[in-house]
């Protein structure tokens, strides 16, 4: 039975009207509103989410590093031996692993025992100075200054991170693991990044991982021969005063000064509060050595190494050790600087060069072509 002719055209009008509605400038302004406000909410989202995994990304940056370099030996060992490039990793963590044994076992008694003594002896040494200068329990003041959460300092976000021993040593197993699968077969995990992107930008991001790896691991080859150099000097200068336990003196020396412009000065205090226990002869020439070590160390051994490392700017390093502190504490302290390599290199090579056209030098691109390592395509 055929449809009466006013219903049908009241229901074509209907569906004329609805047609219209839906390409109505009304509805399509309420759908681009809808979907910039569902792109803020996953956007915001995902900053929430990385946030909340920002340790775990740190320990993925730090196992990046360490396989940086476990990678640039390897390629060192193939490129001078006749080890071929297959076994070279193995090779380079073997010949690692060796001599931290054999140096634990040459010196680990001595340098746990010496390391101990200045732990022990720190408290009473720390009272002793304050007594000098005329302040009562000087430890118990210093630990309540420090436990204080008054205000969101660099010093007290280290001090409130309450990491153990058990969780540090299980955070340096993971690092490690991780940085021996990353150095094993890099060209995996490079390629599984660059998949997040559009294929027509994959050689950019291969180009810039191989530009930041060769500017890591220049920094950090030439921060270990700083560290080593600072270590011996002050070992030898605080041996030569007098000072306790001057070895385990030293590895603090050393082993702070991978921390620019704040790590030597926390390296020191050690040194000076165990002077400040014995005379002012001995203060004068603690103080003398550290001020005369640490010249010689700005001036004269950083600036030769950085000749083919990576120079820093002193304002970029001194605003990354505070950022990176207070986001992360202790650790963001430690890898504050090579985490300002990394973004100093991706925003100098992505941003300035490629994206505004600037001309402008990018650290570790003039030994790209000399990588090892066979690029992807």
């Amino acid at each position: 039975m055929a449809e009466p002719t006013g219903k049908r055209s009241m229901s074509q009008s209907r569906q004329v009207s609805w047609r219209d509605r839906l390409g109505s400038p009304g509805l399509e302004r309420d759908w681009d509103y809808l979907k910039r406000l569902l792109l803020t909410l996953v956007v915001l989202g995902l900053a929430y989410f990385l946030w909340r995994i920002s340790g775990i990304l740190l320990l993925l940056f730090a196992a990046v590093l360490l396989a940086v370099l476990f990678r640039a030996f390897a390629d060192l060992i193939s490129r001078h031996t006749p080890v071929p490039q297959r076994w070279a990793l193995t090779a380079a963590i073997i010949t690692v692993t060796a001599l931290v044994v054999a140096f634990l076992v040459l010196f680990g008694s001595q340098i746990g025992g010496q390391i101990s003594q200045v732990f022990e002896r720190l408290p009473d040494a720390i009272d002793a100075v304050g007594n000098r200068i005329g302040i009562n329990n000087a430890r118990d003041e210093l630990e309540n200054a420090i436990s204080s959460n008054s205000g969101p300092n660099v010093l007290s976000r280290a001090a409130g991170l309450g990491y153990t021993v058990l969780g540090a040593l299980a955070d340096l197993a993971l690092v490690v693991i991780a940085s021996i699968y990353l150095a094993a077969d890099p060209r995996l995990y490079r390629r599984g990044v660059a998949k997040l992107l559009p294929p027509s930008q994959h050689a950019r991001v291969f180009d810039a991982m191989d530009v930041t790896g060769n500017a890591l691991r220049f920094w950090f080859a030439g921060q270990l021969v700083t560290m080593l150099l600072v270590g011996v000097a002050s070992g030898l200068a605080y041996w030569w005063i007098g000072l306790p336990s001057p070895l385990a003196l030293a590895i603090i020396a050393a082993a702070t000064n991978f921390v620019p412009f704040l790590g030597p000065i926390l390296g020191a205090i050690p040194a000076l509060v165990f002077a400040f226990t014995m005379d002012l002869q001995t203060v004068l020439w603690t103080l003398g050595v550290v001020v005369a070590i640490q010249q010689i160390e700005g001036n004269v051994i950083t600036p030769f190494i950085q000749k083919r490392a990576v120079a820093m700017p002193p304002v970029v390093v001194l605003f990354a050790i505070g950022v990176f502190g207070l986001l992360f504490g202790l650790p963001g302290i430690f890898l504050a600087v090579p985490l300002a390599v990394t973004i100093t290199v991706l925003v100098k090579k992505l941003w300035v060069r490629q994206t505004l056209g600037e001309d402008t030098t990018v650290p570790g691109e003039e030994a790209s072509s000399d990588d090892t390592v066979p690029k992807e395509k």
